[in-house]
């Protein structure tokens, strides 16, 4: 029986799915930072930090009106539009995750990247980085689909694009709300907490939404994929 069989994938293909923000690019410290300086601009007198970091993986204009809900503000739709801009701008700046670059070219599996971003914003990072070498046109974005994560919308389009059955899909992500979609699509997910934004909590967040294993140094993901594909399953822990 090969390695794709164990998947139950009959087309034969196993795919490798990697969210951007967080997992490909170190980026979310740097969102996060231009996310909070752009609101306390806007309300001066409100703790902003503590109500967007729970909402981090979740699209902007969903964190931005979970945040205006919760501390009781409003926000125009200009006011909307120039934040994600300005988050995106800094973004794209961002460093690559430490060892990203060695441990895909390590791994022979087709690759996609599955983002709750625009595609314009993953497509431009993807090429500043030198990471689209490793993804080609294979990038499904939040902004091609019905619903953004957590629904598994993104990741269900790219199993069907690139043909290969969810079971036979391998996740990367960083955040409750991207484990939690892929888990959704029937993917086994795993969880990075190596980017700069990482707490010792997401840990247990992570496990608590589905991710079969969590961990923190990219240079281990190779081994991860050899052993997913030997025996269908991640149980560590």
């Amino acid at each position: 029986m090969t390695d794709y069989a164990k998947h139950g994938d009959v087309n034969g293909k196993s795919l490798l799915i990697c969210d951007c923000d967080g997992v490909l690019i170190d980026s979310e410290a740097v969102a996060v930072r231009m996310l909070v300086s752009e609101l306390e601009t806007r309300w001066p007198e409100a703790d902003v930090e503590p109500v967007v970091l729970p909402l981090l993986g979740l699209r902007i204009e969903r964190v931005l009106a979970g945040a205006a809900a919760e501390l009781g503000r409003t926000l125009t739709s200009g006011d909307i539009e120039a934040i994600r801009c300005a988050v995106e701008a800094a973004a794209k700046e961002a460093p690559l995750v430490d060892g990203i670059e060695t441990a895909l070219a390590q791994i022979d599996l087709t690759k996609a990247c599955a983002s709750n971003s625009y595609t314009d914003y993953v497509e431009s990072v993807l090429v500043r980085t030198g990471l689209a070498r490793f993804f080609g046109d294979r990038v499904f974005c939040a902004d091609n689909v019905e619903l953004p994560k957590p629904a598994p919308d993104v990741y269900l389009a790219a199993a069907r694009t690139l043909g290969a059955a969810p079971e036979a899909c391998l996740v990367v992500e960083d955040s409750v709300t991207g484990v939690t979609a892929a888990n959704a699509a029937g993917m086994t997910v795993i969880g990075f907490i190596g980017g700069g934004h990482a707490t010792s909590a997401q840990i247990d967040a992570l496990r608590g939404v589905g991710a079969r294993h969590v961990f923190d140094d990219m240079s281990e993901l190779p081994a991860l994929v050899a052993q997913w594909r030997m025996s269908g399953v991640l149980n560590l822990h």
